[in-house]
């Protein structure tokens, strides 16, 4: 019994001793300048990160279009190493710091560490390290296609007037403001203590009144740190089922019945999925605006001046951009393959395919 017991445990070994060993087996071999490999669990890993993006299984095809682009990654960045193209730290790290700057622009202070780190998760699903890595293989990507093609730029054709318009006229459907207001808001979140938000909404509601002026005054002081609440322009919010979700139907209501100039009444919002996060708020209506089918020299977006002709032209023109990198790209990539300097292994990756 005890010599079956340690047969069976010895097979077991084996037996994971060689899966672990063979996700360490090489899917691919790529030799351009010099030999790299792409591991089994390297391809499988790729598989899964892709297919959860997708939220779904991917097809035989896909798998091998996934292996593809994890050959022309090695071709590209063995070919830039040869070519002397690289990335410094220091460039990646300007390009960190403008991130900070502009979400420091737009909250109104600068974001600690731990803040930024939080928004560049929520965003892009990469942790910090992987976030700088993915940076510096975007950048190097991006210099090595101008070393190639330093022309490429000229290839871009920049959209006609006509070009324009038959944009507009096929989408014109969609052209269309919603009623819209821009409101000044005082708000108290709930936290962990609901009454005491109440007691201070109260106290502000009670000292402001219907008075513009005193609500002014009141934003003022919101803006200092310890008054214990927040008071700023909550900017442009259309009627839409989408903004009546996040600031719920009072919410809504008030901000669409008051005339401009106007103060509310003390509103309670919560989003349904996020209760804890609710507010009490009292805001003043800055500005009103009518739903308005968009003609091409109007405004596209409330608070940014851009127009519709302009918004569809850089709509136009990043298309044509994308089109040329990619006929860039695939050139490239087919001077890189030609000779074929890699292997796949099949019988390694033969499990991933199917």
């Amino acid at each position: 019994m005890k010599k079956t017991a340690a047969v069976i445990l010895t097979m077991l070994i084996c037996v994971g001793g060689f899966a672990q060993s063979n996700d360490f087996a090489p899917a691919v071999t790529v030799k351009l300048s010099k030999t790299e490999v792409i591991t089994v669990k390297q391809f499988k890993t790729q598989i899964e990160n892709t297919e959860k993006l997708a939220r779904r299984p991917l097809s035989k095809d896909e798998r091998q279009q996934v292996l593809d682009g994890m050959i022309d990654e090695k071709l590209v960045f063995q070919d830039a190493e040869r070519s002397g193209i690289t990335v410094s730290d220091a460039e990646v790290n300007r390009q960190i710091d403008a991130m900070r700057a502009q979400m420091a622009q737009q909250s109104g202070r600068q974001p600690s560490d731990a803040e930024f780190t939080q928004a560049v998760k929520a965003q892009t699903g990469f942790d910090m390290p992987a976030f700088r890595e993915y940076l510096r293989k975007q950048t190097l990507s991006q210099k090595y296609l101008l070393a190639k093609k330093p022309n490429l730029q000229n290839s871009m054709k920049e959209p006609t007037e006509q070009e324009v318009v038959e944009f507009y006229n096929l989408h014109k459907a969609e052209m269309v403001r919603p009623d819209t207001v821009r409101c000044s808001m005082i708000r108290v979140f709930f936290g962990s203590d609901k009454p005491k938000a109440k007691t201070l909404i109260d106290k502000l509601a009670g000292e402001i009144g219907s008075d513009a002026a005193r609500f002014d005054e009141a934003m003022i002081k919101g803006q200092v740190q310890g008054s214990g609440y927040q008071a700023g322009d909550a900017g442009y919010l259309p009627r839409m089922a989408e903004v009546q979700q996040m600031m719920g139907q009072d919410f809504m209501n008030t901000a669409f019945t008051l005339k401009q100039g106007a103060v509310s009444k003390i509103i309670e919002a919560a989003e349904p999925s996020r209760p804890d996060n609710g507010f009490y708020a009292i805001i003043k209506v800055t500005e009103t605006y009518a739903q308005k089918q968009l003609t091409l020299d109007d405004i596209f977006q409330l608070g940014y001046p851009i127009t519709v002709r302009n918004y569809i032209k850089q709509g136009l023109a990043q298309e044509n951009q994308q089109a040329a990198v990619q006929q860039a790209t695939a050139d490239i990539i087919k001077e890189l393959r030609r000779g074929k300097p890699f292997e796949i292994n099949q019988k390694n990756i033969e499990s991933l395919m199917n």
